[in-house]
């Protein structure tokens, strides 16, 4: 067998590669743009601040008192 036969028959594994880690590079850009579209919705506390009845909470304070002394 010579050189020719070889590469020729490493050219379909050589193929079958690039496809497969361009998928794999189009599924990771997929992922990360839903991540940052996620990212746009505030979670946890600030989630909970933006809230009316938090706002309203916070109105409803008595105002802390100022240090000019």
């Amino acid at each position: 067998m010579d050189e020719r036969d070889r590469d020729f028959r490493r050219l379909p594994s050589f193929l079958l590669g690039g496809l497969l880690g361009a998928s794999a590079v189009i599924a990771t850009a997929r992922r990360r743009r839903r991540i940052a579209a996620r990212r746009a919705v505030p979670a946890g506390l600030a989630a909970f601040e933006q809230a009316p009845c938090y706002r309203e909470a916070v109105e409803r304070e008595p105002a802390p008192p100022s240090r000019d002394s």
